[in-house]
């Protein structure tokens, strides 16, 4: 497994939620951040039917309140909602043209996706929100370079992304997050709330194990710890 390239400078990462990019991903980003790389977050939801028994209107504000928190303790502090329906994410026109606009506003040269499969592993299924926003996403980085599909974009100037990458069991090149661990720990720590809601295990023990779980060693890859993606390849 090989290195994901690291020659590019912005980085935007586009998610279905608050608290995905921090299920292990975050542990590649505290690298990046600290290698001084520009990275910013783009979620599609605000996570507002993620808590059983809150009300959307007071869970959104809430979730929201956590992510920001959470991309501070990885060096992030550009993070954008867009408002689409959390658990109701359509890909169609509508979301692929809001995330070219995102992609034209943030002019990266790396995209971080998440999983788009429809299963995280035999048996488990990946969430409807998760399987559009992967695939508008990744058809996204391309509408963004191209002035024609979205002409009521016209304000923003095209932009062409280097690179794509999925973060998900599909992994072809990974990303050496030992010394960065910690910070992901952390980062997933802020969304407490939303983890009291899913168990009632200790936050802590929850965190440590989704960690452990996310950052293990790759195959082929010489790293303790690691963050898997998928690579693709554009002509930005």
């Amino acid at each position: 497994m090989e290195q994901l390239p690291e020659d590019w400078q912005r980085g935007l990462v586009i998610v279905a939620h608050p608290d995905d990019i921090e299920y292990g991903a975050a542990a590649a980003v505290a690298r990046w951040t600290r290698m001084g790389k520009d990275i910013r977050y783009v979620l599609v939801t605000s996570g507002e039917a993620g808590i059983a028994g809150m009300p959307p209107a007071q869970a959104g504000p809430l979730r929201e309140a956590e992510e920001i928190a959470s991309a501070a303790v990885v060096g992030v502090t550009e993070v954008e909602f867009l408002g689409h329906p959390d658990g109701r994410v359509r890909e169609d026109l509508d979301l692929r043209r809001d995330l070219a606009a995102a992609i034209r506003r943030h002019r990266p040269e790396m995209v971080l996706l998440f999983n788009f499969g429809d299963t995280w592993a035999p048996g488990f299924v990946n969430s409807a929100d998760h399987r559009a926003v992967g695939r508008a996403g990744l058809d996204a980085v391309s509408d963004a370079g191209n002035e024609w599909i979205f002409p009521e974009l016209a304000e923003l100037e095209p932009w062409s992304a280097r690179y794509a990458a999925v973060a998900g069991p599909a992994a072809t090149h990974a990303v050496d997050v030992a010394d960065t661990v910690e910070a992901a720990v952390a980062s997933l720590a802020e969304h407490r709330r939303y983890l009291e809601a899913l168990s009632d295990e200790p936050v802590e023990s929850q965190v440590r194990a989704i960690i452990d779980m996310t950052t293990g060693p790759k195959p082929g890859f010489p790293a303790e710890r690691a963050v898997g993606f998928e690579l693709y390849h554009f002509g930005g």
